[in-house]
């Protein structure tokens, strides 16, 4: 089989994708003196009361290690804060906190406003295939 055109490869293509996309939000972020990964690891927070850091560093696809940095900064920010479980002393869990819930008001309509910009660029049916393809790839489970 004949190697893909490297400008039509997968991965180029989705480095490309992400190059076009990710401007509009990392300015929205920079206004709010956050880092792309403090807003994934906030806007996981949003939707759960609290997590454990394994959890987080699943859903937000950090590294464990560079997580705890990432939560130390947003500790040092007043936005999150971690507690100890009371049934297990090995599970830490982190929550937003009031000025973390806050900030979600703040953000999340100039990003909700980025995103449905970006979602007008491009047809519904076509916006659903690309959803459901990625999706698709991204459920491929790793050679061992």
């Amino acid at each position: 089989m004949a190697m893909q055109d490297f400008s039509r490869s997968l991965p180029i293509m989705l480095y490309r994708t992400l190059d076009a996309v990710m401007p509009r939000f990392r300015q929205i972020f920079n206004e709010f003196g956050l880092t792309e990964q403090q807003w994934r690891v906030l806007r996981v927070l949003w939707e759960q009361e609290s997590i454990t850091n394994s959890e987080l560093s699943d859903l937000t696809l950090i590294p464990a290690p560079s997580l705890v940095g990432v939560v130390d900064r947003l500790t040092s920010n007043g936005l999150v804060d971690r507690r100890r479980s009371t049934t297990d002393r090995r599970s830490v869990f982190v929550y937003a906190t009031d000025a973390g819930q806050k900030l979600e008001g703040e953000v999340r309509p100039r990003v909700d406003q980025a995103y449905a910009e970006l979602r007008a660029s491009v047809d519904q049916e076509s916006w659903d295939t690309l959803i459901a393809g990625l999706e698709q790839i991204s459920s491929i489970e790793q050679p061992s």
